[in-house]
């Protein structure tokens, strides 16, 4: 019969155990476990005390130290060791559950879970004193590795258990990082936040940053890692040379924002190249493998804005850390206030990548206070921007105050000033606890909450990032028109004549544009095609207006006259940006989808043409651009219902359009002539398009009656003008074409000549043709507005100051048309430059029609025989001829040759009058027009008398007296009736003595003028 084996004591079963996970031996070496090392000191001074070599809890720390501080061959590092011990600690724990025995058990498991608490309070004193211990291979710092732990964090938040890193065992490293003092696990953090920065810098949007970030994200979540983090002397850079691209590179979170695919200069590029990796030689790649890396990239930066979002997010509930974060960001928006400018220095500001980044993070933050009714709107205070000592906003360009005016206002409104605290208050911590803390519990009031303070963040870092991405795409994609140009010119001129001059030239422009194209398509995946990141800066911006328009009592017009200080002295870019991204939304397909335009349409409707609300007419003119986007261009529109059946809309667009039409002519600028041609041009096809809708045009011929000689009549006097100007320019550019092609067509000159002066010459040919397609089609654009305008209401044009110059625009654009002169306009492909001479010489055949029907005191012929430079009576024939070819309808010509026939007589009866006047003194003439004057009038400055629809037709350009520029208005106009009288009285005794027997005037008639040029018959 087998002997039955001892039963072990107590003590020998706990010596057993606490060997085995300590890897350690007190009695003599263990040949069969090489990883087992003998304590023989240890063992000795154990003997001297008189006890006995057995392992238990009293000795435990002594024994670990020992282990630590020896020099043992092929004994693991310290921190591998003490995890090693850890983790057969938490094995041994599971079989000790299964002993029978309850006191062995219990005893026993007290032994390891102090052999385990201690164990895990030594890795705190390694890894923050890691010189304490033997020198090891995963001495931090000291040897320029990383911290051993960030492996374990690694491989511990690995959801997929991708990595090669063993997890840690369970509860270690809560037991390691949430237990303990401050000051114990404070170096410990700091120097896993280094790590984590460092394993981030310069890695782009497909590198490898999502273990370092699932990393961050658990250290934040721990209290004391919080704290660490926002104590890190890099949490906020210090030193003399700060600036926003330090902040980037050196802070903790900087590199994590860095994480973009826009590329960098050429000194902070990430890796790997996302341009050069997904969409280089993108002409040969198939279409699914481009929507497969923007998937990819538009996936990834989703999900590290989210992560980043979340760790801001965790700080800011923290109020212990929530002042940090403020401080950290507005130190960021303000270090990089110069990326608004429009060159940005790459070295001194933050990358694009960062503050795109930083932008989505920040509207994430806004998601709870932008709710559909916008309920938390009245948690923003104005007052923010002028004593809120946060961000750097009083001196940003204000809408319409000066800073003169909001200095000499907040002094004399706030003589003391306002208390204010920058700590959000507890209605704050109930928000970022939880977004249901918007609809439920009453919040203190208090100075600046963190509503007020993230959302005058929000704004300044949209415009710093998103906007000015935008911005740097659309001159991206210029720069991409102009490279494809040149190029396109390199090579036609190197196949007309082969140079090697040409050729690195080309190879340049190649690659220039190779390079454009990937950084184009490296915005469009990141940016573009996240629809959901545009329409939550949409929701932004529109709490931006509903709040800007609550400052003015609401969405009610018309607005008060004065402008209040709230809204006069608000950032103005808080407006331009709004109105940018909406443009830039529009063009991108359905992400205007679901969007609540009615509030910005409203607020456009409002402020357009309001300079005492909103000074900068660009601005204005940017909000047009807006409408001009969303206006109705298919057979059915969403936005249809913004124009047709928006209460604000009808009874105030038309209006405001006009008037901004006018206001447009003088912005300030120096550019201001050129820049009012394409601003006039979207608010054109606006009035166009509104007036094929029968409420909006029964607005319009409202408008003309009521303003008839205010702001209606300016506008058909810019309107003119704009005309003249353009067709002018136009034709006179044509002519200049046809000698350029003219030139090149004469090969044999043409080579001859040096290639750079080719170059030059064929520069300016296609820079004519630029210029001739635009300017034509503005031109086209004003004469359809003419005729449209004239067929409604003809009245304002046939006003004394109006008439003549109309009669003089039209003979003008006939005498080019059918004139001489109109061989010489000829163009191989006219559809090339939109010279549509027959279409014009419709329109301008329908305005003369349309006035004359609506000229019931037949004052227009008068008017038409006039004109001294372009009038001849063959004109009229000659374009009916023509307008017979091109089988205009029967009516109309049959109206346009009468007119021509009454042209005629009034000419006759001009010469008629003349001749009764015979010689008109000089002083009933106008000294202007010099012309007999019918109504004169003093001007108050000059002291010198005009006529009054000649200098009623100047004021309708120029507010000034023309002889010495000094103010002028047409109320301010004196009446010379002492003059008038005289005049009156010349005319009278003329026709009496033309009664008393002048009959020379027979032979007049004989000599009105005829033409015996060429006329039209094409």
């Amino acid at each position: 019969m087998a002997t039955a084996r001892p039963q072990r004591s107590l003590e020998e079963i706990e010596d057993i155990i606490l060997r085995k996970v300590l890897l350690i031996s007190l009695t003599g070496p263990v040949e069969a476990n090489s990883r087992v090392v003998y304590l023989e000191m240890a063992a000795a001074e154990i003997l001297s005390e008189g006890k006995e070599l057995k392992l238990n809890r009293d000795l435990l720390e002594r024994v670990l130290i020992d282990r630590l501080s020896g020099e043992f061959p092929s004994a693991e590092p310290p921190f591998e060791y003490l995890l090693g011990c850890y983790r057969r600690g938490a094995e041994e724990l599971k079989k000790i559950a299964g002993m029978k025995d309850k006191r062995v058990r219990s005893e026993v498991e007290i032994s390891v879970k102090l052999a385990k608490k201690l164990l895990v309070s030594y890795c705190r004193i390694h890894l923050a004193n890691p010189g304490m211990f033997q020198l090891g291979s995963d001495s931090i710092k000291s040897n320029g590795s990383v911290s051993p732990l960030l492996a374990l964090i690694f491989a511990a938040e690995d959801r997929f258990k991708t990595g090669g890193t063993q997890p840690p065992p369970p509860g270690f490293l809560d037991e390691l990082l949430k237990e303990g003092d401050f000051d114990v696990l404070d170096p410990i953090f700091r120097v896993l936040y280094e790590d984590l920065r460092g394993s981030v810098i310069k890695v782009s949007a497909l590198g490898d940053y999502q273990d370092p970030l699932r990393a961050l994200l658990y250290l934040v979540r721990i209290p004391a890692g919080a704290k660490s983090l926002v104590n890190h002397p890099w949490w906020i850079p210090k030193g003399a040379y700060l600036n926003g691209r330090v902040i980037e590179m050196t802070s903790i979170l900087g590199p994590f924002f860095h994480v973009s695919a826009l590329r960098d200069h050429t000194i902070f590029k990430s890796e790997p190249d996302v341009g050069q990796l997904c969409f280089s030689e993108v002409s040969t790649r198939r279409k699914a493998d481009l929507l497969s890396s923007f998937t990819t990239i538009k996936t990834c930066m989703n999900r590290l804005h989210q992560d980043l979002g979340e760790v801001l997010l965790i700080l800011l509930r923290n109020s212990d850390t929530r002042e940090n974060v403020l401080q950290y960001l507005a130190e960021v928006i303000n270090r990089n206030s110069t990326r608004a400018h429009l060159q940005v220095d790459p070295i001194s500001c933050a990358s694009s990548g960062m503050f795109v980044n930083l932008s989505a993070v920040m509207l994430h933050l806004c998601d709870p206070f932008l709710d559909v009714n916008l309920t938390r709107r009245d948690k923003i205070d104005p007052k923010y921007v002028f004593f809120g000592n946060r961000l750097e906003l009083r001196g940003l360009t204000a809408l319409h105050a000066s800073s003169e005016e909001v200095t000499e206002w907040v002094n004399k409104d706030y003589p003391r000033g306002i208390d204010v605290s920058a700590h959000a208050n507890d209605g704050d911590d109930r928000l970022l606890q939880s977004q249901d803390a918007f609809s439920s519990g009453s919040i203190e009031k208090a100075k600046y909450t963190f509503i007020c303070e993230c959302f005058f963040m929000t704004a300044r870092v949209l415009n710093l990032g998103l906007l000015k991405a935008f911005s740097d795409f659309k001159h991206l994609v210029q720069d991409i028109s102009r490279c494809e140009d040149a190029l396109s010119t390199a090579k036609s001129m190197q196949e007309q004549t082969p140079s090697a001059r040409l050729e690195p030239e080309i190879t340049r422009l190649e690659k220039e544009l190779e390079m454009y194209s990937q950084e184009k398509l490296c915005y469009e995946s990141q940016i573009l095609s996240d629809g959901d990141f545009i329409q939550r800066a949409l929701s932004f911006y529109r709490l931006m207006v509903v709040w800007l328009v609550g400052l003015v009592g609401g969405f009610k017009m018309p607005l008060p006259s004065t402008c209040p200080m709230e809204f006069a002295s608000m950032p103005e870019h808080f407006v331009e940006d709004a109105m940018e991204l909406l443009i830039y939304a529009s063009r991108i397909p359905k992400v205007l989808d679901g969007v609540l335009l009615d509030d910005f349409m409203n607020f456009i409707i409002m402020f357009m043409a309001s300079p005492t609300y909103i000074r900068n007419p660009y601005l204005r003119a940017k909000m047009v651009e807006v409408l001009n986007c969303w206006m109705p261009r298919g057979s059915s529109s969403i936005a249809a219902t913004l124009f047709e059946g928006h209460q604000l809309s009808l009874k105030y667009l038309v209006r405001n359009l006009l008037k901004l039409y006018v206001d447009i002519e003088f912005t300030g600028s120096h550019t201001q002539f050129y820049d009012k041609f394409n601003i006039r041009h979207n608010i054109s096809e606006l009035l166009e398009y509104l007036g094929q809708v029968p409420s909006h045009r029964a607005a319009w011929r409202q408008i003309a009656k009521e303003e008839e000689k205010g702001v209606y009549l300016n506008f058909l006097n810019f309107l003119i003008n704009d005309s003249i100007y353009l067709l002018d320019e136009s034709l006179n550019k044509i002519l200049e074409l046809k000698e350029l092609e003219a030139e090149m067509l004469n090969t044999a000159e043409w080579e001859q000549r040096p290639a750079q002066e080719r170059q030059e010459r064929t520069r300016i040919f296609h820079s004519q043709e630029n210029i001739i397609r635009i300017d034509m089609k503005l031109a086209n654009e004003d004469v359809s507005m003419l005729a449209f305008t004239s067929e409604q209401i003809t009245a304002p044009f046939l006003l004394p100051e109006m008439v003549e110059r109309v009669a003089s625009m039209l003979n003008y654009f006939l005498l080019q048309l059918v004139g001489p002169q109109r061989k010489s306009l000829s163009l191989k492909d006219p559809q090339k430059y939109e010279f549509q001479p027959k279409e014009l010489l419709k329109q301008i055949v329908r305005i003369y029609v349309h006035l004359a029907r609506g000229d019931t005191e037949n004052i227009f012929p008068a008017a038409i025989s006039k004109d001294g430079r372009s009038y001849n009576e063959q004109l009229f024939n000659a374009a009916a001829e023509v307008l017979i070819k091109i089988g205009e309808d029967g009516r109309l010509i049959q109206e346009f040759v009468e007119l021509g026939a009454k042209a005629k007589v009034a000419a006759a009866e001009a010469i008629d009058a003349e001749a009764v006047l015979g010689e008109i003194p000089d002083e009933f003439l106008d000294p202007i027009q010099y012309t007999l004057m019918k109504d004169p009038v003093l001007l108050p400055s000059s002291r010198i008398t005009v006529d009054r629809p000649v200098i009623q037709r100047h004021l309708l350009s120029d507010n000034t007296d023309p002889f010495n520029r000094s103010q002028l208005t047409v109320d301010m106009l004196i009446p010379n009736v002492e003059l008038k009288a005289r005049i009156e009285e010349f005319i009278r005794f003329q026709e009496l003595k033309r009664r008393g027997g002048d009959f020379g005037m027979q032979s007049a008639k004989a000599a009105i003028q005829t033409t015996q040029e060429e006329m039209l018959i094409d």
